[in-house]
């Protein structure tokens, strides 16, 4: 899952991205409005975790250029404006979600999952394909049965396979929902990742490789 933190708070936006990485979340991290614009411009995001109250451009306004964008990105209003017409209001111009500060981490971290299954086609929350299971909110792989400990970034690219039901994913697509922006394009991270994920899921393998096209389980 692809997720842009946008929060004039820098020390507060870093520690909300540290968390989310943690969590096998891509994140970036726009500290005004103008430049989540920019961002969204050019990266495609699940959810957008977006204080109100930013410098540059208003973090309403941001909410309302990503909803006449018609973008599937889901927006979740983070803000210290907690009262009930803030929380209204937030609604109203397009938002999808509203959680008040302070709040806890393990109930942003629900939200945003929430948020990211509305992003993309309906699936079941408990992720199966052949023998591999994976729950992304307990982050929880199992293989026959058998636990599998991932690191956040193979349990990332796990997931983005198995929600693609069997289709070819990119390495492209990869490295857009399992990094953030500061990748390099050209790297082979996406290889070596697939690589130690391979070997950790065991044989048979489930990862099929397609020449010149990506990947697929």
């Amino acid at each position: 899952m692809r997720v842009l933190v946008v929060e004039d708070e820098r020390v507060l936006a870093d520690t909300i991205a540290t968390g989310l990485r943690r969590e096998a979340m891509a994140v970036d991290v726009a500290y005004d409005g103008a430049a989540a614009l920019e961002r969204t411009s050019v990266n495609d995001y699940d959810v957008v975790v977006l204080d109100r109250d930013l410098p540059r451009v208003h973090g309403d306004e941001v909410c309302r250029r990503l909803v006449a964008d018609g973008t599937s990105t889901r927006v979740l209003m983070l803000t210290a404006a907690g009262e009930l017409d803030d929380k209204v209001e937030g609604l109203t111009i397009g938002a999808d979600d509203y959680l008040a500060k302070p709040f806890a981490f393990a109930e942003l971290i629900a939200r945003i999952r929430a948020l990211g299954r509305r992003s993309a086609p309906p699936l079941p929350p408990v992720l199966e394909r052949a023998d591999v299971r994976l729950d992304p909110a307990r982050r929880v792989v199992t293989r026959g049965g058998r636990p599998i400990e991932l690191t956040p970034k193979e349990f990332a690219v796990l997931e983005v396979l198995m929600r693609g039901q069997g289709t070819v994913i990119s390495a492209e697509h990869l490295l857009e929902k399992a990094w953030d922006e500061n990748i390099d394009p050209f790297t082979n991270v996406v290889r070596v990742t697939m690589m130690t994920l391979r070997k950790k899921l065991g044989d048979p393998q489930v990862i099929e490789t397609v020449p010149g096209a990506g990947y697929r389980l």
